[in-house]
């Protein structure tokens, strides 16, 4: 699966995202495309330019606008998105970050969602912004998103409603749950785009994922940072590892006292699938003397979002327990062995006393069927064979 990391050292906005995509493979055709589907007109001119921050190669979006539209409120927007040529996958990750940025001005504001009226966010370069991040993602075939901690600076913007604190009142309702940190600048880091950006596409946050790198992007922003670093949101673009191969791992636990256990199989069915490690079931006391069940599920942290949404739908959980912890694996590679009943699946485990080949349950289990033989027999079979009768996949 692929998967991308947004290494948020210097803050996001719209353009850094959008440059950042740009700069690691989302084409500008394939962009200028996507905002034509949008049927947004040509009141704007939009140019994709290399440019270098601290030495590093990097890309920059500039945008212009050409024509003012005046106010947009969300459901002018929405209608808009809906109505377009845009793809579904497009649409509904564009609908989903503007809800979002929507939702925290009418919050911040004291208005309804659908009353909500700002130049922001229905200016023609912010809906460039977050219309091409959405197409740049699903054009590239990112499917989780994982992001750093946001700095947090200190100071004022200037806005259409007067003088407002940094960080925007609107970021700090949007970054709700969302790990930041505070840095000593008076400039604006996180821009009320960019933090909805991050909120409607991240499936997690926190440090690198494990994975296998194949492009990195470097978004370039509209201002510099002196004496502060290079003020480009780094976008690192690759395959999720064997979930065997994670070093770390979420620990997610839910205790449970009015759930049938008859719906575990299904459950952990519907857990592998998303990609969990291991899910275990233990009878536990609970409160009042009642008994009941610990769920507890083992999870690399690119899947422990999708999970988590997993263990609250398909059980009678309304909250969960989570936690990381550090795992130390063995290398182990799957293979076959030669027996009396053909060939049967193993892994071969390199342990610190040498190579040690186990059978594979399911393997031994459809020999043992097909051969008509107690299952012990089979796997007997296959305990009698050493590192040497390994034959790699």
């Amino acid at each position: 699966m692929k998967i991308a990391y947004a290494d948020c050292f210097s803050g996001i906005s719209g353009d850094m995202f959008l440059s950042a995509l740009l700069d690691a493979g989302f084409t500008e055709q394939a962009l200028r495309t996507q905002l034509a589907a949008m049927g947004i007109g040509n009141g704007y001119s939009l140019d994709v330019i290399p440019k270098q921050s601290s030495g590093l190669r990097c890309t920059r979006v500039e945008i212009k606008i050409t024509e003012t539209t005046g106010h947009r409120s969300w459901k002018t927007i929405r209608d808009l998105i809906k109505a377009s040529g845009l793809s579904k996958p497009v649409r509904k990750k564009a609908l989903t970050v503007f809800k979002l940025l929507a939702t925290a001005e009418a919050r911040v504001h004291g208005c309804e969602v659908d009353d909500v009226h700002f130049h922001e966010v229905g200016a023609m370069d912010s809906i460039i912004d977050i219309v091409g991040c959405a197409a740049g993602m699903d054009h590239l075939g990112i499917a989780h998103l994982i992001t750093s901690p946001l700095p947090m600076p200190h100071g004022w913007v200037r806005c259409e409603h007067g003088m407002l604190p940094l960080p925007a009142p609107a970021v700090c309702e949007l970054l709700k749950n969302v790990p930041v940190y505070g840095v000593d600048l008076d400039k604006e880091l996180v821009t009320p785009t960019g933090a909805a950006l991050i909120k409607g596409f991240s499936k997690d946050f926190g440090p690198f994922p494990p994975m296998t790198i194949t492009s990195v992007g470097y978004g370039c922003g509209s201002r510099d940072l002196p004496e502060h670093p290079p003020n480009l949101l780094r976008l690192v673009i690759g395959e999720t590892r064997e979930s065997n191969e994670a070093k770390e791992v979420e620990i997610i636990e839910t205790n449970l006292d009015d759930w049938s256990p008859e719906g575990f199989p299904h459950l952990s069915e519907q857990l592998f699938k998303l990609g969990a490690l291991d899910v275990i079931l233990i009878p536990v006391q609970m409160k009042k003397g009642r008994p009941g069940f610990m769920i507890q599920v083992i999870s690399d942290p690119a899947h422990a979002w999708e999970i988590k949404k997993c263990m609250l739908s398909e059980t009678t959980s309304i909250g969960l327990r989570f936690h990381r912890m550090m795992r130390w694996t063995l290398v182990r590679e799957p293979g076959t062995v030669e027996t009396c009943f053909g060939k049967v699946g193993v892994k071969k485990v390199e342990t610190p006393n040498g190579s040690v080949l186990y059978p594979e349950y399911e393997e031994c289990r459809k020999t043992a069927e097909r051969h008509q033989v107690p299952l012990k027999d089979v796997y007997a079979e296959v305990t009698r064979r050493t590192a040497k009768d390994f034959v790699r996949k």
